[in-house]
């Protein structure tokens, strides 16, 4: 059975982005790009929200092509090309897009039929409303955080009101230079 892994940055205090979606506190560098590239090159299937979706699809299919494209920018645009991108999405459900799986009404059944599909762990890339509704219906088994040294105060909750009580079993620590601490999580069964 693949695992879902629920993949973000995180302030300190517990937000994925502040109250109108800000994301200019996330610190990225090169030490964090190559050290989740090894991890999403064993991955071959990503999961995002339409919001998510749609930034990522403005970005990094041409990303490589770009004259100043970093390492980054190139290895990511390869990866992202190549894996299969499952959309949770109620506006895009008509429409058809290349390596993509649309999911609405049934999402709950139909992702629980693609955990069952052979291939590697499926990461939620960001998507705070699908994390939410992925956490609510039980299907987030990991959680592989990014903790920002920085106090938001306010924004939108990783976890919010109403997800219940699950045990975590710490999997993996890991420091960077810049701050910030990777934490790799198993969601443990009741």
């Amino acid at each position: 059975m693949r695992n879902i892994i629920s993949f973000m940055h995180i302030s300190l205090d517990g937000f994925v982005c502040g109250p109108n979606g800000e994301m200019n506190w996330i610190k990225v560098d090169d030490e964090i790009f190559d050290h989740v590239e090894k991890r999403i090159m064993k991955t071959d299937t990503a999961l995002y929200g339409r919001v998510t979706y749609e930034m990522m699809q403005s970005y990094w299919p041409t990303a490589a092509e770009q004259p100043n494209a970093s390492n980054h920018d190139k290895n990511h645009s390869k990866w992202y090309s190549k894996a299969h991108k499952i959309v949770l999405s109620n506006r895009l459900k008509d429409k058809q897009f290349e390596n993509t799986t649309i999911l609405s009404e049934n999402f709950i059944a139909d992702l629980k039929a693609i955990k069952e599909t052979e291939g590697s762990e499926i990461l939620v890339f960001g998507s705070p409303s699908t994390t939410h509704a992925l956490i609510h219906a039980g299907m987030i088994d990991g959680y592989w955080l990014f903790i920002n040294p920085i106090l938001l105060g306010s924004g939108i909750p990783l976890f919010s009101n109403g997800s219940s009580q699950k045990l975590l079993q710490r999997i993996s620590t890991h420091e960077f230079k810049n701050g910030v601490t990777e934490l790799n999580y198993e969601v443990r069964p009741s």
